[in-house]
């Protein structure tokens, strides 16, 4: 157990191992050799043959799934992570009754852009999509999707949910740098998220949520059953994957919840809840629990394996970047290879790992992890801990 009002590392890069500038012997303790941290420098995924796609099972209830975010959670939220203000929508979805809120009205107010809210009557609805809704460049610049607390978006456990990509040409190339341009900004609030399905995908992982480019935020939102490829060596994000955000600025997660109870968690090869290459999250209150990890043979794949099964909650990876987890809970994960909770590889040692005020508990790390940081594989610049029990 590691309990700290202040604990600050500093990581630097042997052979193959990591060692602590704080005096710990030793750094990273593996029961089998620690993966390679390199990564194609274009961010591009090595491509581990076919996958075979998941049973999805019944229907998700998200009503048998815990509220959105970590109820002892107690971190303040900066002003650019606030709720966005819905009160003038661009399009409501719906007229009032549960029948009128389909998926395809849903994926058509996405592709206009703008403020987008809903109108399925008094009770809760879950709307299921057949096809995924895909946010359009060229819409916005701001693009929020509130759901009121009411609405829950379904893959059906057959497609991915949501789309953003600047980079594709298909959705309409507005910069000449597509990987660092400031729009869309897209928020979502007040949703709930279950049984999206990116298996197969290209682009892959997020199997509720795929981003690359422009500004994107996560708030009050629950993710429940999603999933992506089961295997591949830099593939993930079970719920949500995010790439390349305008000039290194963080995607906010904040008061939402991955998982949360048996029987309810994300699933993919890495990072059951969370992925990305490159990008860096601020995550505040919020919950992760029992997401699934379920590669093998970790990145680059070991011969004879497919690759994948690190970070079990989320998966980062890149050269800087900083994930920052402040009330935060993270709990009963299993990664068959590194990092039972986290997975931080920063391949040029420039990057940041900062838990504040958090709780990673009963994360197993089957393969390897990080020497005095339980379920948690880091290469790192800087790791600092504070006020969190990790155990």
């Amino acid at each position: 157990m590691r309990s700290a009002d202040s604990l600050r590392v500093c990581l630097i890069a042997a052979l193959t191992a990591v060692g602590a500038c704080s005096g710990d012997d030793g750094g990273a303790v593996a029961t089998d050799a620690a993966p390679s941290d390199s990564v194609p420098a274009d961010g591009a995924v090595v491509d581990s043959g076919p996958v075979i796609p998941w049973d999805s099972g019944p229907p998700t209830d998200p009503s048998t799934g815990p509220a959105p975010g970590n109820p002892d959670g107690k971190c303040a939220v900066p002003a650019e992570a606030a709720l966005e203000d819905v009160s003038k929508p661009t399009t409501v979805v719906g007229t009032g009754t549960k029948e009128s809120c389909t998926g395809d009205a849903f994926v058509a107010a996405v592709a206009k852009g703008g403020v987008i809210t809903f109108n399925c009557g008094p009770d809760p609805v879950t709307i299921t999509v057949t096809k995924t809704a895909k946010i359009f460049n060229d819409k916005g610049p701001k693009i929020v999707i509130d759901g009121g607390g009411k609405v829950t978006l379904s893959g059906g456990g057959k497609v991915r949910i949501l789309y953003q990509n600047t980079c594709d040409k298909d959705l309409v190339w507005t910069t000449a740098a597509c990987q660092n341009q400031d729009h869309p900004q897209l928020t979502v609030q007040n949703l709930a998220f279950v049984d999206g399905n990116a298996t197969g995908l290209d682009p892959d992982g997020g199997g509720a949520i795929f981003v690359r480019g422009g500004r994107f935020k996560l708030l009050n939102s629950r993710f429940f059953n999603n999933a992506c490829d089961p295997t591949g060596p830099d593939v993930g994000g079970g719920a949500v994957r995010v790439l390349s955000q305008h000039e290194g600025r963080p995607v906010y997660v904040v008061n939402s919840t991955f998982g949360g109870a048996a029987g309810l968690g994300n699933k993919c090869s890495n990072g059951g809840g969370l992925s990305s290459i490159g990008v860096s999250y601020t995550v505040i209150n919020s919950l992760f629990s029992h997401n699934t990890v379920t590669g093998s043979g970790a990145n680059p794949a070991k011969s004879g394996t497919p690759g994948g099964g690190s970070g079990g909650a989320i998966y980062n990876d890149g050269n800087t970047f900083t994930l920052t987890l402040c009330g935060t809970k993270i709990t009963d994960h299993s990664a068959p290879e590194g990092g039972g909770a986290i997975f931080f590889v920063s391949n040029d040692r420039s990057g940041t790992l900062r838990i504040q005020d958090s709780v990673l508990r009963n994360n197993k790390s089957l393969g390897f992890e990080t020497k005095g940081y339980p379920g948690i594989f880091v290469l790192a610049k800087t790791v600092d801990v504070t006020g969190s029990t990790l155990e």
